[in-house]
Order: structure tokens, then sequence, then C-alpha cells
């Protein structure tokens, strides 16, 4: 997943410091992530899920708010109401960049903070809040015994998350005053709530005044025992498939047209790194790809290498087969995986002047339902029958030609033959 290390300039002037997660491939969509209350844009559940929507063509930019982790300013002078500030701004240059945001992501305090700033970035099609308060004023009870010197002195220093923070009484002034219903009511957009019943830091409560308080379009979908942080790997990768197929409801996810010249039926294979062997594959107007060879052969290992790609055509046309004559006769054929090997192997028939080797697919099937013997050895036999397997066994013509077209638009007109 490639990402820009970049920074911006925030709601006072101070530089926020970014990143901007990537996908392979065509940028679908955009989303802006904002972390829980003094988290930065590093926690895991920020990169796992910035990572996993990258990988399905959604760039996402998280970053740090004023005065937390590498970003400029002092923590204490900010506030609840300025992180909704740092937000818009954050909107707003990813708009100067050609990527304003359709979607907003927020972790807990942050989700709350995406509520709000919804009304500053008119992009936005989609809300998403992950174990987020109903209410700002909710991250009050974490100041403790503190919350009254807070009060009566102006500020005190609050321990939080093993980290001492500096909390001043307009800090608690402003949440007190940020109510969100009004915002969640006026949202104009589509509202995704996530949260864990179990949740300790934030009670599933405040998911559920959310849900009442916002209108249609809205959905919840559980987290079960995911914890405050989704700091499991599976936890966050699971919130991030959910936001991505709940997105495509709201958001057009569709990836671009074709490369000129590459019309549905012909699949372009186009270099993307003239320093390795990457490849983009594109396959008509809906499917896209990369191809690439190992980094112990020179490649970046960011995609199936040729022969990967052959043996890929065999399983997939093996297994489909197998399921085409299963499904025709009705039998109980349940699943079916292909595992697929190549290696190169001595050619025992090969004439002294003839190849020494040869390519060779090994292929090992397994059908789960309640099948005959007899049944099972038919499908075994269907699967020699399945076309790639004809293709790789009697061979194929491959016909080049290089194209001139281009070639001559470029040439010298001095130099042309005529």
């Amino acid at each position: 997943m490639p990402t820009e290390r970049i920074s911006f300039s925030g709601h006072s002037g101070d530089q926020l410091a970014a990143r901007l997660d990537l996908p392979e491939g065509p940028i679908l969509s955009t989303a802006l992530f904002a972390h829980c209350f003094t988290c930065s844009k590093d926690i895991p559940a920020a990169r796992r899920i910035s990572a996993r929507l990258a990988a399905m063509g959604i760039a996402v930019l998280r970053f740090d708010f004023t005065g937390l982790g590498h970003s400029d300013g002092e923590f204490s002078n900010t506030n609840f109401t300025s992180n909704v500030a740092d937000l818009v701004a954050a909107g707003h240059y990813l708009a100067g960049r050609g990527l304003p945001p359709s979607l907003l992501i927020g972790h807990s305090l942050g989700g709350a903070a995406v509520l709000r700033a919804r009304a500053g970035l008119p992009s936005v099609r989609g809300v998403v809040t992950l174990g987020a308060p109903s209410d700002p004023s909710h991250v009050a009870h974490q100041f403790g015994d503190a919350l009254g010197k807070i009060e009566t002195d102006g500020a005190a220093e609050v321990c939080l998350a093993d980290r001492p923070f500096t909390i001043r009484k307009q800090f608690v002034e402003d949440i007190r005053a940020a109510a969100l219903s009004d915002a969640v009511a006026a949202l104009d957009a589509a509202l995704l709530v996530m949260h864990a019943p179990m949740d300790a830091t934030v009670s599933i409560d405040n998911a559920a005044e959310l849900f009442v308080a916002a209108k249609h379009p809205k959905s919840f979908v559980t987290l079960d025992d995911a914890d405050h942080l989704i700091s499991r790997p599976r936890d966050a990768e699971y919130a991030a498939d959910v936001i991505a197929a709940w997105a495509g409801r709201y958001i057009d996810l569709s990836p671009p047209a074709p490369p000129p010249g590459a019309p549905e039926g012909v699949l372009r294979v186009t270099e993307a790194d003239p320093n390795g062997f990457l490849q983009d594959v594109q396959a008509g107007p809906r499917h896209h790809t990369y191809a690439d060879e190992p980094l112990a052969y020179g490649g970046s290992n960011r995609g199936m290498t040729p022969y990967g790609f052959i043996a890929a055509g065999l399983g997939a046309c093996t297994s489909m087969t197998i399921r085409m004559y299963a499904r025709r006769k009705g039998w109980p054929l349940e699943s079916i995986s292909v595992d697929v090997c190549h290696d190169k192997v001595h050619a025992q028939d090969a004439l002294p002047s003839g190849p020494a080797q040869i390519d060779q697919f090994t292929r090992v099937i397994y059908l789960s339902g309640n099948l005959t013997a007899d049944q099972r050895a038919k499908l075994l036999d269907i699967a020699d029958r399945c076309p790639v397997h004809r293709t790789l066994e009697h061979g194929a013509k491959v016909t080049t030609r290089l194209d001139l077209a281009e070639a001559d638009s470029q040439m010298d007109p001095a130099h042309l033959p005529f």
C-alpha cells in the first residue's frame, strides 16, 4: 500500500502531520479518518482500517489533531471545536488535491467530531462512527478526581493511557456545550453506527442514541466482542470490510473506464514500473489487477507472477467446469477447492534435439458434499475436460505483431519512407 507522508495547516495555522494511504490502482473514492481522544493517526485500528480500505480502492487520510502525535501546537489549547475545525481543514486540503472526501470515519471522540464536521464538508456522502459517544461531554468521566481541580484552578494534569495531559477548563466547557443531537438530525448524509456491546469505555447506549437521532438512510452494525480501541486485527479488518460494502450504496465506487484502445474483451497489460517488473493488467472495463515477480527475482511482489495467473486460470476453469456438470446432474456437491502447483520437470520422452524440460501443472481437487465414489470419480474425469486444461495439454499458437500506428505517429516526417 503506497503511503504519502504529508502535512497541512490546521485550524490555527499549525502544521498537522498526516498520512495518505493510497490504493495500488485507481482511486475510487476518498475517506477522512478521525482518531480517538488523545490517540494518534498511527493507532493500530486506524492503520488497519485505512490499509484495508486502500486495498479496496478508497484513499484514506489520517492525521494527528493539533498538539497530538507528530503535529505542531499545544494540546492544552485545543478542544472539541478545534478538532472539528482541524477535520474541516483536512477535508479542504484533500479537495485542493482533487480528492474531496466522500466518506468520514471517526473513532470514539473522533466519531463525534466527524458528525459535527460534516456540515463543513459538502462533498461527504457517508459518515461512519466507531464506538462514538452520543455526547462529547462523555469524555469528562476520564478526568476522574481531577475534574474538580480543573473547575476550581482552571487546569489540571490528567493521566490518560499512561500519559500526562494538561486539560484546561475551556476544554471541559466546550465539550459540555457541544451537543450533537442537532448535528446528527441535520447530517444530510448516510450514517453507519458501529459499536461493540461490551465496550467498557463508551457504552452501547450511545450508539442507540445516535441511531435514534439520525434520519434515514442510517444503519447499525455490531462489533460483537471487540474492545473500545478495536485493537485486534480481525475486528479492524471486519469493520473495514463492512464500511466498504456499506459505502458502495451511497458512494460511486465504480472503477474508471479502461485505457483508450482497450475495449471489452481485450486484456491490456501495461508496464507500471520500468525499474522493476510490475505490470498493470486491465481486463475490459471492470476488472483490474497487477502482475509482478517475487523480490528474489528483482520484482516488488505486488501481484501474482505470470505463471501464477496461468495456474489461477487452470484452477478457476477446473472448479467452474466441475460445478457446471454437478449442477446439471443435480448432485449434492457443496463446495470445490482446487490447489494448483507449477514446476519445470524433465521430459521423459524428449527427443535428443528437443527440450529437456516441460512445464507441469499439478492439481489437487477438494470436493465436499454427500457424493458417492462413482460421482467423485466422474467429477475428477470432468476436470480434465475443462477448456484451460485442454489448451495447456494441446498447446496454443501465439500470433504477435507490432502496433505501428503509434510508432508512425511519433516518427519525424523527414525519415518516413515516401
